[in-house]
This record gives C-alpha cells, sequence and structure tokens, in this order.
C-alpha cells in the first residue's frame, strides 16, 4: 500500500478516468471555471465510519427498547439469523454503490454511460462515481441517497416495528454512509458567492471537485 493515498498505483480505469476528468478540467476552464478539490481520505472515512457506529447504536438500540418494551433474543435461531444478517449487508454494501449509480444517472445528461463502478483493493472499498460535473443540488441528492434508503429508513422502521433485524441494518448502513457524509460535509461547508456550480466526482480519490464561475 502506498504511503499516502495520493501516491498509489492507479489502475486502467482509473488512469482512463483521470484522462477524461483532465480533458472536462481543460474545457470548463477555458468557459471561465476555476476548480477546487474537496478530497476526503478513505482510510479516514472508514475509521470514522467505524466510530459513528458507537454513537448510532447506542441512541438507536435505546429508542428500540424504549418503544419495544417486550422484544425478546431467539436465541435458538441465532447462528442462522447472524448468517442472513451477514449476507444481507455484504449484498447491501453492493446495493449501496447500485443506489449511488441510479440516482446520478437519472440526473446525469448521458445516464447510465456517465457511471462507473470500481474496487479499491487496497482499501477493500467499493466506489461509484460519476464523470460527468452535476449540478449541487443532484450530486448531493446521489451522494446520500444509500444513507437515506439502506441507514436511515430501515432504522426508523426496525424501531417503528419492533424488528431488530432492520434495525441492527440500519445502523450498520448508516455507518457506512460516512464517507458519503463527509463529502456532503465538505461541499456544503464551502462557501462561494458563484452563481454557476458544478461537482464532478474526483476521479481517482474519494470526494468532488467544485467548478465555479
Amino acid at each position: 500500500m502506498a504511503k499516502n493515498e495520493k501516491d498509489r498505483k492507479l489502475t486502467a480505469a482509473e488512469e482512463r478516468r483521470l484522462t477524461i476528468f483532465e480533458s472536462k478540467k481543460k474545457t470548463l476552464k477555458k468557459r471561465g471555471y476555476k476548480e477546487t478539490e474537496l478530497t476526503i481520505g478513505i482510510v479516514k472515512a472508514n475509521i470514522i465510519a467505524l466510530i459513528m457506529a458507537v454513537p448510532v447504536s447506542v441512541v438507536a438500540i435505546a429508542l428500540f427498547f424504549l418503544l419495544n418494551r417486550s422484544f425478546y433474543v431467539d436465541t435458538e435461531h441465532i447462528v442462522r439469523d447472524n448468517i442472513i444478517f451477514f449476507v444481507s449487508i455484504f449484498l447491501l454494501i453492493v446495493v449501496h454503490e447500485l443506489v449511488h449509480g441510479i440516482t446520478w444517472a437519472v440526473m446525469s445528461p448521458n445516464h447510465f454511460k456517465d457511471i462507473e463502478f470500481g474496487f479499491m483493493l487496497e482499501y477493500l472499498t467499493p466506489y461509484c462515481t460519476c464523470k460527468e460535473p452535476l449540478r449541487k443540488g443532484p450530486y448531493i441528492m446521489g451522494a446520500l441517497m444509500p444513507l437515506i434508503v439502506l441507514g436511515i429508513i430501515p432504522l426508523i422502521v426496525g424501531i417503528a416495528t419492533g424488528s431488530f433485524f432492520l434495525l441492527a441494518v440500519g445502523i450498520v448502513m448508516t455507518a457506512t454512509a460516512a464517507g458519503d457524509m463527509m463529502i456532503v460535509y465538505n461541499i456544503l461547508k464551502y462557501k462561494t458567492d458563484s452563481k454557476d456550480v458544478l461537482i464532478v466526482d474526483h476521479p481517482t480519490q474519494g470526494g468532488s471537485v467544485v467548478f465555479e464561475r
């Protein structure tokens, strides 16, 4: 593994995306846009995901048992239930990226032709990226949709219905969206007076690049 994430060896797909990005950047700069990188560290995002799981778990489980006082653990099928849970999480991590892709594809000019999926082997991290610049609203919507669909909704439904399985799924999938939340936080924190703002995924790193004029 490279000491610095920016120095890691790029895959052929990343090299191709970087070439496409540089071409788009050149075109945008000719049109008067200026560029600002808002990237995040993949390792840092993964660490924050683990840390975030603790307070999310504490609050969610406390609410669950407060509203579901008659809940009991089915110890007879605990092994089976745990296997189903971990298989479900593995599949939902893939679905997480698909939700990014579907949401961005709806709002991107060339739809799924602008979407690409991949896997950073060094960090065991799957990803979805949109190669076309998007307006702030659509970009943020695509970034947060997996958090909402796979994290917050199952969490709320699990608490409301007394399903500990959905609660646990919601907790884990909320934590796995830590990187997405960091990306959106950086975008919202970035202040600009420009009326024309475009956001594009960084082609080789976590995070985005803002173009404004």
